[in-house]
């Protein structure tokens, strides 16, 4: 079980350094490869896209290759994508291996919670808690150390490419299992999930507009805030330690939060709070970015530690492991799609304004739908309850559940968003 323990902790790590460390670095790598800021924001976009795609391909992985397998080849992947990444002139390249290392951990997002579910039955909670504290740690040491491993080895390619080690020690504890003989893979529940359609219930949508929107917030500080610090008068190596501030500064929450999340009987004044936390931090950096920096990455922190929340929302609006699966994976899918709007409009605004109020501006409008689609999802229910495929057992609710929908009632600011869906 100890082992189990370690591999979950040593893969969680992993989950946020490949992005961290590049919006450490995102100065140098702009300038080694010759990226205008549009091309950067796609750079910074790669990581939700990735997660969308492949991230929705897990259900049917885990149908075809034993758990402990698919995190060995996923882990693999990860370290192999950040090493081709680094040797490599080409723009294209660069972005193409980017994704591929993406892809091990779009896996990996998925899968992680079943593997705590199935480790870890009776203490889901405390070992949530654990993996994304981890996640933090993870994420605060490639954004702090990425610039100094950078100038000890004279190349941004070393920033970058030194987290590949990390992956594949991420692999060792995981590798007796995944080479025991006799490894086959559960396949009654994940048929069992394939029949439930979060994509026909309000609970899915409002889960998946949730999760999108504080990825918008999460993905854009991780590859722009450092830059931002940097337009403020700080040296690169300064940046890089206020953007690994953020996830330092939230370690307690991130430990705390998801056991909070699952213990109180209103999840709303605790969803509403961290999401004004957030927008304190985005008024703090568009007023006072330079005089007030460490106090708003402190805020930023704690109020992005909604993140753990939302993994924790999605277990309590299952009734089962099964629901746990299927909403958390159509989620993070569509969630992330959403997400990908934040870095690639941060990037072509920063380009347009040479500035960071735009920027702002827009992250503060996907705030406010958060905060909307987190009243949705703070009411009781359970996926299960509300949908399920043809043919499928248990009871059917009828829900017109789409996007437009749940946006609808996320308040006045998502008024462009309803319109564009």
């Amino acid at each position: 079980m100890l082992l189990v323990l370690a591999g979950i902790v040593l893969v969680a790590v992993n989950l946020r350094a490949v992005v961290t460390s590049l919006g450490a670095l995102l100065d140098e790598v702009r300038d080694g490869l010759h990226l205008s800021g549009a091309l950067a924001g796609v750079v910074t976009t790669v990581p939700t896209i990735a997660f969308a795609v492949f991230g929705a391909t897990t259900p049917w992985l885990v149908r075809r290759i034993a758990p402990a397998r698919l995190l060995v080849a996923a882990m693999s992947v990860l370290a192999l994508g950040q090493l081709l990444r680094v040797v490599t002139d080409s723009p294209a390249a660069f972005i193409g291996f980017s994704a591929l290392a993406l892809a091990g951990i779009a896996v990996t997002n998925v899968l992680l919670p079943m593997m705590v579910k199935q480790g870890f039955p009776d203490r889901p909670g405390l070992v949530t808690g654990a993996y994304t504290l981890s996640m933090s740690v993870g994420a605060a040491a490639a954004s702090a150390a990425a610039v100094p491993v950078a100038h000890a080895f004279g190349s941004w390619r070393a920033g970058l490419g030194v987290w590949a080690l990390l992956a594949a020690v991420a692999v060792l504890p995981w590798l007796p299992s995944a080479l025991r003989r006799g490894q086959r893979v559960e396949r009654r529940a994940i048929h069992r999930s394939a029949r439930i359609s979060p994509a026909r219930t309000r609970i899915g949508w409002s889960m998946a507009v949730f999760f999108g929107m504080q990825s918008i917030g999460g993905y854009a500080v991780m590859g722009w805030l450092a830059q931002l610090f940097r337009d403020s008068g700080f040296t690169p190596s300064t940046a890089g330690l206020l953007l690994a501030g953020v996830t330092l500064f939230a370690l307690p929450f991130a430990l705390l939060m998801p056991a909070l999340a699952g213990r109180v009987r209103r999840l709303r004044p605790l969803i509403l709070g961290l999401t004004a936390v957030c927008g304190v931090s985005y008024v703090g950096l568009a007023i006072a970015p330079h005089g007030g920096a460490v106090l708003w990455v402190t805020l930023l922190g704690i109020g992005q530690t909604v993140f753990p929340v939302s993994l924790v929302v999605i277990g309590l609006r299952a009734r089962t492991a099964e629901g746990t699966v299927a909403l958390s994976a159509f989620a993070q899918s569509v969630g992330y799609l959403f997400a990908s709007l934040g870095p690639l409009l941060v990037g072509i605004l920063y380009e347009a304004t040479g500035g960071w109020l735009a920027p702002l501006g827009v992250l503060a409008v996907a705030l406010a739908i958060q905060a909307g689609a987190g009243v949705l999802i703070s009411r009781p229910g359970y996926v299960e309850d509300q949908a399920h495929s043809p043919g499928a057992d248990g009871p059917v609710e009828a829900v017109e559940a789409t996007p437009a929908a749940v946006l609808a009632e996320t308040g006045p600011l998502a008024a462009p968003l309803r319109e564009a869906a």
